[in-house]
């Protein structure tokens, strides 16, 4: 099952999705500038050989649904994040609004 729902953050609008897979959920959290992602995502891919995309993105391992990826806190950030002041450790919803 896919879930596609737009999400208010602090008077921002934000798209929600959920991808319900055997054995895994992947979550992800979206502006037109960046975002945040659960454990599948590969942040040292976008660093190193998409790194001419200068993707925006953060990651958060060990959540399982929209609301714990918004409280859990960054496991690891793209480049272009940390020059937005993203950095590891970052919660989730404080590094969207870093995003805007």
């Amino acid at each position: 099952m896919v879930s596609i729902e737009p999400l208010e953050i602090n008077g921002h609008m934000f798209t929600a999705v959920t991808v319900r897979l055997p054995k895994t959920t992947l979550l992800t959290v979206s502006n037109e500038n960046g975002y945040i992602m659960c454990g599948a995502l590969d942040v040292g891919l976008l660093n190193s050989k998409l790194a001419d995309r200068k993707i925006i993105a953060g990651r958060a391992v060990g959540v399982k649904t929209i609301e714990e990826l918004l409280k859990a806190p960054l496991e690891s950030v793209t480049h272009e994040a940390e020059k937005l002041g993203v950095v590891k450790g970052t919660i989730g919803e404080d590094a969207l609004m870093m995003m805007i």
